[in-house]
């Protein structure tokens, strides 16, 4: 498994080859710098330290500006540790991108919901109002909530009016439907929770991060023999063209 930060873009749509309509939520997925590298001969246990999005250091707290000093990063908003198995062969420093998700990939999208306020039982708990007309005392009343002298008392984990949303919710099996890495953005199919805006942990299962980092190296050396042997074939003379334009 690996993991990465996001932040949630908003909902959209798109077609399938087949022509099929399906709903997607749009996730901008890094550039997520490796923060620090925990290891179990230091800390116990096996983890990466990701930081996602730059901000300004005078938004930070003086202890984590410290930290990200220390390990020479940049001022980085949201900072989460992904565990790992072992070593991954990333570094500090290193960065990840969208093209560490493939199409097909299914994912696991945490985030905090909507905060609500203090709200009644029919909407926080879909209870049923009561009658509209009549005379009736009772429209979103929650009605009667524990006995009388035995036990006296409400029984605890009874569904009544409170705080509703502003907590985490972890939505599985989201199956990615595009990813575009110029873009950073990765299009998930379905909902995930949280605003337009909101931080998101995105997980993936059945691959791990240096299966992904070794074949996004191969693809990128095997980008750079291409571009080298363009180059060879062009004329000498385009050539030192090129060397004059960039002088």
């Amino acid at each position: 498994m690996f993991g990465m930060l996001g932040k949630k873009l908003g909902m959209t749509q798109i077609f399938n080859e087949h022509g099929d309509l399906i709903p997607v939520t749009v996730l901008e997925v890094g550039p997520c710098t490796v923060v620090q590298v925990r290891t179990s001969e230091t800390d116990g246990y096996w983890a990466l330290q990701l930081g996602f999005e730059e901000t300004k250091a005078a938004r930070l707290n003086k202890a984590k500006r410290g930290h990200l000093a220390k390990n020479k990063a940049g001022m980085l908003r949201k900072l989460k540790e992904f565990r790992v198995e072992g070593d991954t062969g990333l570094k500090a420093g290193d960065v990840l991108r969208a093209n560490f998700f493939e199409t097909g990939d299914m994912v696991s999208v945490s985030g905090t919901t909507k905060g609500r306020g203090f709200q009644g039982v029919v909407k926080r708990h879909g209870m049923s109002r009561g009658p509209s007309s009549h005379g009736g005392d009772s429209k979103r009343r929650p009605g009667s909530t524990g006995m009388r002298t035995d036990p006296h008392r409400v029984i605890k984990n009874k569904r009544m009016p409170g705080h509703m949303g502003f907590v985490n919710i972890t939505t599985d099996g989201l199956r990615v439907e595009m990813v575009r890495p110029d873009d950073n953005v990765i299009l998930v199919k379905g909902a995930v929770a949280g605003t337009r805006g909101g931080y998101l942990s995105i997980r993936c299962k059945g691959t791990t991060y240096s299966e992904r980092f070794s074949k996004i190296s191969s693809s990128d050396a095997k980008v750079n023999e291409q571009v080298n042997e363009d180059v060879s074939n062009v004329p000498e003379k385009a050539v030192e063209m090129a060397e004059n334009n960039k002088e």
